[in-house]
């Protein structure tokens, strides 16, 4: 069966959909079988960043409603066989979102996949909600302000809350992936360091990613960052980060600074 991950965030524009496309990408490179799932309803723009818009047909809510297969659904990267998205609808409404129809989703994608990575709308409404609910493991998304990290300590308490984990007495397994971060204005103080957001949020980290064009170039040829240019800083970031979400031990350096320092100090790793 293989194992659901929701990549969510209190705060919009934080790097969801970069980093849900990156990662799929990452682990699909590993010949592993991904789906990502688009659960922004009304807004969809994981297609974009995965440069399929124009293949979309059917998508998740016509699948929940039944008026397609879950096969017909399913788009096919191009570029790498063991890598698929299945949309969001761009004209419906997140209240055609139903439990029940999502978890019927989940459980067909289960059976197919070894990983059914989501990409949560912002926020703590429907769609984040049942986004988050048959969630194996969370990627806490958050960049280094202030506002972000609040927003998601909130996120971190809807986990321990409302998900089948959390009805059932489980524990839900959390990391924190730190987007945008530069090391020159964290030292100038103009965001938080590190060290700071996980003494706020108190969940292990999964990774760093370095402020980057590269990540906007990338979207903007349709294509995961770890696809389009796989040794790029953001890149090596997300590879590493996929690699600790499969269990491996990677240590975890602070952009700009001595790989394995950061390891050292905080021992941080992915469960």
């Amino acid at each position: 069966m293989g194992k659901v991950i929701v990549v969510t965030s209190g705060k919009g524009g934080v790097g969801k959909t970069t980093s849900t496309a990156a990662l799929g990408g990452a682990l699909a490179q590993r010949n592993e079988k991904v789906v990502v799932v688009d659960f922004d309803v009304g807004l969809r723009n994981l297609d974009l960043v995965m440069g399929a818009e124009r293949r979309v047909v059917y998508d998740l809510i016509n699948v929940i409603q039944g008026d397609a297969k879950l096969s017909q659904a399913l788009i096919r990267d191009k570029r790498l066989d063991t890598l698929f998205l299945l949309p969001a609808s761009q004209t419906r409404d997140k209240d055609n979102l139903t439990p029940e129809g999502v978890e019927r989703v989940m459980a067909d994608l289960k059976r197919h996949f070894d990983w059914i990575i989501c990409d949560s709308p912002a926020g703590i409404e429907r769609g984040a909600t049942l986004a988050m609910r048959h969630a194996d493991v969370a990627v806490v998304v958050t960049n280094p302000e202030v506002s972000s990290v609040r927003d998601s300590d909130r996120i971190i308490g809807l986990l321990d809350a409302k998900t089948a984990k959390a009805e059932r007495g489980e524990r839900m397994e959390k990391h924190l992936l730190l987007t945008r971060y530069d090391a020159n204005r964290a030292e100038r103080g103009d965001m938080l360091k590190v060290d700071d957001v996980l003494e706020i949020l108190s969940i292990p980290l999964l990774g760093i990613v370095p402020e980057s064009m590269d990540v906007l170039r990338a979207s903007n040829i349709g294509a995961p960052v770890t696809l389009a240019d796989s040794r790029s800083a953001p890149a090596m970031a997300y590879f590493d980060a996929a690699r600790r979400l499969a269990g491996e031990d990677v240590p975890i350096t602070i952009p700009g600074e001595k790989r394995g320092i950061f390891g050292k100090i905080f021992g941080r790793r992915a469960a």
